[in-house]
């Protein structure tokens, strides 16, 4: 255990790059100051965990594969769909690989399994988790819309059509047909 504490100390380190690097497609689209890749992965959590419970599932497990559905962006960063069409990147699961190597095996297992399975796109769960990435996209698109940025429907339709669930699909029709701050009026008009 001695030698592995700064593999794993590092890893930490690592992840919280995900803090710091802005998800790319964003600037693309002419945003200026984008998310993070963290703000992103936070929020496809949450949606996750929501999408899941709806769908009848497991919403931890869900939440848990959303939290590490783009660790690998520490090492590979996060490429705009277009440059993808150019640049052959190594699989997640094996960016994943090479992250945890020499972490304690309980935590490589347990990391590698939620980044696997997210990948795999079998269980209720993995599906649920991939609804939310996109869902999140979406909404996102839609607060930047809101704020002035014009460039951001090709990044709302591609989420809209990448959706699998029903669930998924009720909230993103739901998204598309409210503003981001009718919340807070209902909430100040007492509703």
């Amino acid at each position: 255990m001695a030698e592995e504490l700064p593999r794993l100390t590092g890893l930490l380190y690592e992840i919280g790059l995900l803090k710091r690097y802005k998800r790319t497609g964003w600037l693309v689209a002419g945003v200026q100051n984008p998310e993070s890749i963290a703000d992103h992965s936070f929020r496809t959590a949450i949606i996750a965990s929501v999408i899941t419970a709806l769908e009848g599932g497991n919403p931890e497990r869900a939440a848990f594969m959303s939290l590490f559905h783009d660790t690998q962006e520490t090492r590979v960063t996060d490429i705009p769909y277009i440059g993808k069409r150019y640049l052959k990147t190594s699989p997640n699961e094996e960016v994943t690989a090479d992250q945890v190597r020499g972490v304690p095996a309980v935590v490589a297992e347990m990391v590698s399994g939620a980044v696997g399975e997210y990948e795999e796109k079998t269980s209720l769960e993995a599906v649920c988790a991939r609804d939310a990435d996109k869902l999140e996209c979406l909404i996102q698109a839609v607060e930047y819309r809101e704020q002035g940025h014009q460039n951001v429907q090709p990044w709302i339709d591609s989420s809209l059509a990448a959706l699998q669930t029903a669930s998924a699909k009720r909230l993103a029709d739901e998204v598309l047909s409210t503003g981001s701050l009718e919340w807070m009026t209902r909430v100040l008009n007492g509703d």
